[in-house]
């Protein structure tokens, strides 16, 4: 095995990325299976059906055989729980948890917002999308005594709020803050915890913030300006994602990284006047 393989073979990865369905994750599970991960994409089956997600990355990856899909709602500690159990049952005990579960609902001034949106928003990004399926995920672990790894979904908003995502804005801050802490917390049990703060990729989700007309690709107002604070001149691709989720996934490549966000942003942190 060449020094390049060795440091970045993922054969005894066993991944669940939870939200597997989604842009972001889906990229970073097709790019663990690359690797040569087994990994369980899970979803709650309701945007998209991630038993599909799980056989289109398994197509595109080669890896028939070792991608799975389980339907599951992270923000209830029990179906956690039992999601758990039933990917253990499938591919071995986890040993790599990317939690991938987030979103936003619209924009709006702080004094029109609604606050039963900001509450659910914040839920989807902080309890669904990392508290719980780390707890149980942690717990686990430390009673196995199994050393693991963790990767959260930050955000540029993590670092500076973005106007008018208000709920957004104050859940991928705790994210980051989260990473932090539970990185401290786990470290001793050989569990590392790191996030990836994506720039600006053009998803399902924002595609009508950025883009005014897609036969012509003219960006919005909100588009331009993004661009314009982007040393490197362009929104991300969904490939700009897959290194790095690799570099963190491995034990070899990464072991003594923990407690670390790293943007993948094309510079936009770096503006300044």
């Amino acid at each position: 095995m060449s020094y390049l393989n060795q440091l970045f073979d993922l054969s005894d990865i066993r991944a669940v990325v939870t939200g597997g369905a989604g842009a972001l994750p889906s990229v970073m599970a097709e790019a663990l299976a690359k690797a040569g991960a087994q990994v369980a994409l899970w979803g709650r089956g309701t945007s998209h059906r991630v038993d599909e997600a799980a056989d289109r990355i398994a197509e595109r990856a080669g890896a028939h055989g070792r991608v799975y899909g389980f339907t599951v709602d992270t923000a209830t500690e029990d179906a956690v729980s039992d999601a758990l159990a039933r990917t253990e049952n499938s591919l071995g005990l986890p040993n790599l948890l990317v939690n991938g579960v987030g979103g936003n609902r619209g924009k709006t001034a702080f004094t029109e917002l609604d606050v039963e949106t900001f509450r659910s928003v914040f839920e989807l990004n902080v309890l669904a999308g990392l508290v719980i399926p780390t707890k149980v995920f942690a717990r686990r672990w430390m009673s196995e005594e199994q050393p693991a790894a963790i990767i959260n979904l930050a955000s540029m908003s993590s670092y500076v709020p973005l106007s008018g995502v208000w709920a957004y804005d104050a859940a991928k801050s705790a994210v980051m803050n989260l990473t932090v802490a539970t990185a401290k917390e786990f470290a001793p049990a050989g569990i590392r915890v790191n996030a990836i703060a994506p720039g600006f990729f053009v998803g399902h989700q924002n595609k009508h913030l950025l883009i005014a007309d897609e036969s012509t690709g003219e960006l919005t107002e909100r588009g331009r300006e993004i661009i314009g604070r982007t040393p490197l001149g362009r929104f991300g691709s969904f490939e700009d994602i897959e290194g790095v989720t690799v570099f963190l996934a491995s034990p070899q490549a990464s072991q003594f990284v923990t407690g670390v966000a790293v943007p993948v942003d094309g510079g936009f942190l770096t503006d300044n006047v």
